[in-house]
């Protein structure tokens, strides 16, 4: 019986909408001060670039009650298909009070509970084992210089003006074809 493909998905900017809703919460605490539109955005942290309106503003939302659980979820249909085995792979936010039960909350809202089961939570995705691993973070650093997992970049706003080098390949939405990914993924691992 052939290997099942393996397949790490992040959430915040992959699966949940981390990018909108940040915003909407930025603008809803400070609506009189400037912003990054979304088709401004340059760069995994949005903090950067706020730091460089105004140093004093906090970029949060995420991070407060309720934030996780307000993030709106891309449109699918998402990976899953025989043969496939996959699991949400997933970073808390450092102040992580609310961020890791409004995680699983937002999974089983928007996933079901059988996804529940299938999360993956850890500061080091590198350690993961997985065939694939898709994120909207360009570049995912950690212990494991070469981890076995290939990442796909997922493109989000912060990421989209980014050019790839040839041996990178890039998810645009999951209305791409994803399934061209996995199978040609599930090929290669076949193989070995």
């Amino acid at each position: 019986m052939a290997r099942r493909l393996r397949v790490l998905v992040d959430m915040d900017g992959v699966l949940a909408d981390f990018e909108a809703g940040l915003l909407r919460g930025f603008r809803r605490r400070f609506p009189e001060e400037p912003h990054v539109p979304l088709e401004q955005r340059r760069g995994f942290l949005a903090r950067e670039q706020y730091r460089a309106l105004r140093p004093d503003l906090a970029v949060g939302g995420a991070g407060s009650p309720h934030g996780q659980g307000r993030l709106a979820p891309f449109p699918g249909p998402y990976p899953g298909t025989r043969g496939t085995e996959v699991f949400i792979c997933t970073s808390p936010l450092l102040k992580y009070d609310h961020c890791v039960g409004e995680k699983y909350r937002w999974v089983e809202q928007h996933l079901g509970p059988q996804f529940v089961e299938r999360i993956i939570l850890t500061r080091d995705k590198t350690v993961v084992l997985g065939d694939l691993l898709i994120d909207d973070k360009d570049t995912i650093r950690g212990d494991e210089e070469t981890p076995r997992w290939e990442h796909i970049l997922f493109t989000c706003c912060h990421n989209r003006h980014l050019v790839l080098p040839p041996t990178k390949r890039r998810l645009l939405s999951w209305s791409d074809n994803w399934r061209e990914i996995l199978d040609s993924k599930r090929g290669a691992a076949q193989r070995e």
